[in-house]
């Protein structure tokens, strides 16, 4: 309606309201027509500008709202099929639809615990799927479990990414064997990540940058980790880049990681080093990936969490 009164003159405005007002039926009290018809002119203006206001603000809003693109897989490649026995694909119900849908990835690290991202919003009757390769398929290898509780990190912050960290306790015990396995969290609880690693991250993320489904098939894509300070420098500190993340990517701009594969592990030579959090949201050199550092403090609330027996948290806390 915004865009068809703003389209037509003031002249066409006045003809409009004239022919509804002729339309009505005689006022029992007396009122001068052409003051009554300058008066709603000039009111229907008012609100179109009151309304164009609004939505030039909400346009702002949108704008400075933060969106966690997180690092698709593009420019990698799909992985030979249960190479990764760790891998969690974790689902959500179809809007509207039966069936399930991917939307985070995770590792599986305990018989009942997978680690993921705590952006990744988990609600009832979310699924993790393990021992998957090709999710549109009902292999044989795959193993399906409810998520029973989830535990964000209590300072885990949407606008500035910190503590991007959560644990998901599924509904019965994950078994282990070929097809799926536990990914061990790193020994050494102080060992940073040096600039220049080679480091490997694995998700059923978007493939294309124009594309917004999820790959069919588990894909990987190798990348190299980058100076802080460097990275800092190329989000203009938005967010900060702490010592609590890692930031990962491309020199040339042609890999990363993204929609769909947020909370997926990032492995740096064999160990388990980082979460899939944040990307710039298009493939670019100049901004890498960010991921949550798996550091001593995540280390400390992971096994205390893990340890923990919260059997009297059921399904009513998820939101």
């Amino acid at each position: 309606m915004l865009l068809s009164v703003n389209g037509i003159g003031s002249q066409q405005r006045v003809q409009l309201l004239r022919d509804v007002i002729k339309e009505n039926k005689p006022h029992p009290f007396e009122f001068d027509i052409n003051y009554m018809r300058e008066s709603l002119v000039i009111t229907l203006e008012a609100t179109m500008k009151s309304l164009q206001y609004t939505l030039l603000i909400s346009s702002i809003v949108v704008s400075l709202t933060p969106v966690y693109h997180g690092v698709e897989i593009i420019g990698g490649h799909e992985v030979k099929p249960h190479s990764k026995p760790y891998m969690v694909s974790i689902q959500k119900t179809k809007d509207g639809k039966k069936g399930y849908v991917h939307f985070c990835g995770g590792a599986l690290i305990r018989n009942r615990w997978v680690l993921t991202a705590a952006h990744c919003k988990i609600k009832r009757f979310t699924r993790v799927i393990l021992g998957a390769h090709i999710l549109s398929r009902n292999e044989k290898t795959q193993q399906k479990l409810l998520v029973k509780q989830c535990h964000r990190h209590p300072q885990f912050n949407y606008n500035t990414k910190a503590n991007d960290i959560m644990l998901l306790k599924l509904s019965g015990e994950a078994k282990i064997n070929e097809y799926v396995e536990l990914l061990n969290l790193p020994a050494d609880k102080s060992a940073d990540v040096k600039p220049g690693t080679r480091c490997t991250v694995a998700g059923w993320g978007i493939t294309k940058p124009d594309s917004n489904s999820p790959s069919d098939t588990l894909q990987e894509v190798d990348l190299t980790v980058v100076d802080r300070e460097a990275c800092n420098r190329s989000y203009h500190g938005n967010p900060k880049v702490t010592q609590d993340m890692i930031c990962a990517g491309d020199s040339n701009g042609k890999k990363d990681a993204s929609i769909y594969d947020s909370g997926g592990p990032l492995i740096c030579k064999g160990v388990y080093k980082g979460i899939v959090s944040y990307g710039p949201g298009m493939l670019t050199a100049q901004k890498p990936g960010i991921y949550t550092l798996i550091s001593k403090k995540y280390l400390d609330w992971i096994a205390k969490i893990t340890s923990m027996q919260t059997y009297n948290m059921t399904a009513a806390g998820l939101h």
